[in-house]
Order: C-alpha cells, then structure tokens, then sequence
C-alpha cells in the first residue's frame, strides 16, 4: 500500500442544509477530496437552502458558535486554513472574529467568501451594517472570494456587470487590496463577451482566467469554487493555478449538471467530478 500523507487542517464557518449542495455539503466532500480534512462550524442548520424553496425549517445556532470553537480551543487544535461563508448577522460576524483571534497564525491561510448578493442586489436580510461587517472580516483575509456584486458593496461603487477591461478588472481587484485582505480573487468576470472567469491579484500581479461560458446557472457554485480554491492552495498550488483549478471544476460540473437536466436550485452534480479533484497531487 502507497504511503499515504498526513491530511491538511481546514476548519469552516457555514451553514448546514439538510437538502441542496451549499456551504458545507459541498465544502466537506470536495476539501475530502483533496486531501484535507475539514472541521466545521455550523451556523445554523436548514431542511433545504433558502434558493428557490419555501417553508424550509431554520435553526439558528449562534449561540453555539462561540462555545464551539472555545471547546476546539481547549483542545489545542490547529488549522492549515480558516475558511468563512455565509454569515447571517451582525452578531455572527462578532463570534467570527474573535474565532479569528482564537485561531489565526502567521503560517495559515485564512479565506473569508463575503457571501452578501449576487446580480447586483444584496441578499435579505443584508444592510449597511452588515456590509461593514464584512469588510472587516475580509481586512483580516489571506484571500477575499467576492463576485462583482459583493464587490461594488463591499468597495461603495456601481456594480458593473460586464466588466471586460483588464484595467477596470484591475481597478476593481485594487480597491478590494484596500479593505486589508492580502489577495483577491474576483469571480463572474467576462474579459470576452461569451467567456466568463476570474481574476487574481496579490498587490502586484493580476492574472485573468475565462472560458466559454456555459449559459446555465446553479445556486452553490460559488460554494464550489471556493473550496477548490482553498484545497487548492492547501495542496501547495499557487493562488493562480488554485484559480484556474477551481473555474475549471466549477465549469465541468455545470456542464455536467446541464446534461443530466438538474433542478438549478438543487446545485450542480459535483459527486461524479470528485475523481478529477482526488487524482491532483500536492505539490512537492
């Protein structure tokens, strides 16, 4: 039997649905996949997602959070990463930093996903307040993960939903750098008309990654994108081919979910695309 390498540490801050790949159901078995091994930190627990469905039943485990992580703590352990997601208020975004207190290091990587909006316009239950949150978790990031919508939100500008330029692109990354976060990567932008990618930048260097978009969309692939970005980088990749990486899963899972005609709402068919993300080896 092959000698098998100790996994890497990565500990989630999302919520549990019981119904619907987000958040967690799509970060454990992905960042698995890759090798790491992922401790999470429920937020709250859901029947199903909020996209598209009604009457779900919601737990709201804030109370618990604090205590979680302080039980972690008590136990001396460690983390490779630290990996936030959809954070539903105020008081949640408190508990988060002083997790961040509690676990951050010089040698980890943190990831803060400011899930707020999509298409311009910011979830429910989102304000001003929370925005300002947001960008304050996102000052204490190794790597900010936003859309354009989160963006424009998190840097006060118009949401510019097809920006092509590498110099608006630039533009765009450069004021995300001035929040704190020590590298960008900006999702949902189109350098070609019928292409969509990502970006990064790391205060120096702005690398563009797009591809023939696939006209179909999926709640959760932003989830998806990120985790691969993360187990990525965890791998010992660079922020950019972690980024090419994570565009190249999440498009064939959409074209995979697209051929077996998926309920958009119920996420994107990644479990038949894990052998793609188990077969990269780290990096040496």
């Amino acid at each position: 039997m092959p000698e098998m390498k100790k996994p890497r540490q990565a500990a989630a801050v999302q919520d549990l649905s019981g119904f619907g790949r987000c958040s967690i159901t799509v970060a454990l078995p992905i960042l698995s996949a890759m090798g790491v091994q992922l401790s999470c930190l429920p937020t709250a627990v859901l029947s199903t997602h909020t996209g598209g469905f009604t009457g779900y039943t919601f737990r709201d485990l804030t109370c618990d959070m604090e205590p979680f992580f302080r039980h972690w703590q008590k136990e001396g352990f460690q983390f490779d990463a630290l990996y936030t997601g959809y954070l539903g208020s105020l008081e949640q975004l408190d508990i988060v930093q002083r997790f961040f207190d509690a676990f951050q290091t010089k040698d980890n990587i943190t990831l803060v996903d400011p899930v707020m909006g999509d298409h311009g316009v910011l979830y429910s239950r989102f304000d001003d307040r929370m925005v300002k949150g947001i960008r304050a978790l996102c000052a204490r990031a190794d790597v900010m993960v936003p859309n354009l919508t989160e963006a424009a939100f998190l840097t006060d500008t118009p949401y510019r939903p097809d920006i092509q330029k590498e110099s608006d692109i630039l533009e765009v990354c450069e004021k995300l750098m001035a929040l704190g976060a020590k590298s960008v990567v900006l999702t949902g932008v189109r350098p070609q008309k019928d292409h969509l990618g990502a970006a990064c930048f790391d205060g120096k260097r702005l690398h563009i990654y797009a591809q023939p978009h696939v006209p179909k969309q999926y709640d959760g692939t932003g989830d998806v994108f990120a985790s691969v970005l993360l187990g990525g980088m965890l791998q010992g990749k660079t922020l950019e081919k972690s980024m090419e990486a994570a565009a190249d899963f999440t498009r064939i899972c959409v074209q995979q979910s697209m051929e077996n005609g998926t309920d958009m709402h119920h996420g994107v068919d990644f479990e038949a695309c894990l052998p793609l993300l188990i077969g990269m080896q780290p990096q040496k």
